[in-house]
């Protein structure tokens, strides 16, 4: 992945350098920084498309995901406040109110058929397009702090990934739908135990 030259520092060490490198160590906290930079990434990406949404469905899928990328920052910002102040890092529970990539996976194939609807805006489009590499972008900064960080400091990112992946997914459903279909999923159709 390249670097851009305007990275922080943290971000540069976390993406492009193996963390057990003895020079080149990552820690904790600046992994923790380096993650609230690529959430607020993704919260700013989700802001910007629920302020230009034309379809209410849409309009609702960004604001549910924003909301989730605001709960992530302040959850973020959580863990670094006690690793500064400690030394150390609890790990709380992270909910998610969206479904599991799993879910996800299987009610995007149950859902496969085309219906009518009212087309798209292709803003609308452009801003799933936007959205799904940031999460892509994302999961892949989480996905290398699991592989790469010692056992007891990747806890915490890989509740993260799996989050992540899930909302690759939703993005993934959400713009094949709109291009295929002419219209939006909206959460619901992901949860199957709603039946």
């Amino acid at each position: 992945m390249p670097v851009l030259a305007t990275e922080s520092c943290a971000r540069r060490r976390a993406i492009g350098c193996n963390v057990e490198d003895p020079g080149m160590t990552i820690r904790l906290d600046e992994a923790i920084k380096t993650a609230i930079e690529f959430e607020k990434k993704v919260l700013k990406v989700y802001q910007d498309a629920e302020q230009h949404a034309v379809d209410p469905v849409g309009r609702k899928v960004f604001s549910q995901l924003a909301k989730e990328e605001a709960g992530h920052v302040a959850y973020l910002e959580s863990r670094l406040t006690e690793w500064q102040k400690s030394g150390h890092v609890a790990l709380v529970e992270l909910r998610t109110v969206l479904p599991d990539k799993e879910r996800i996976i299987e009610g995007r194939k149950r859902l496969a058929k085309p219906m009518r609807g009212k087309p798209v805006a292709p803003t609308e489009v452009e801003h799933l397009k936007r959205a799904l590499a940031a999460e892509k972008e994302t999961s892949a900064f989480y996905r290398q702090m699991v592989s790469e960080l010692a056992e007891e400091r990747r806890q915490l990112f890989a509740r993260f990934l799996e989050i992540e992946e899930g909302h690759v997914a939703i993005v993934e459903a959400e713009l094949d739908a709109v291009s295929g279909f002419g219209f939006w999923f909206g959460m619901k159709e992901f949860d199957l135990e709603k039946g």
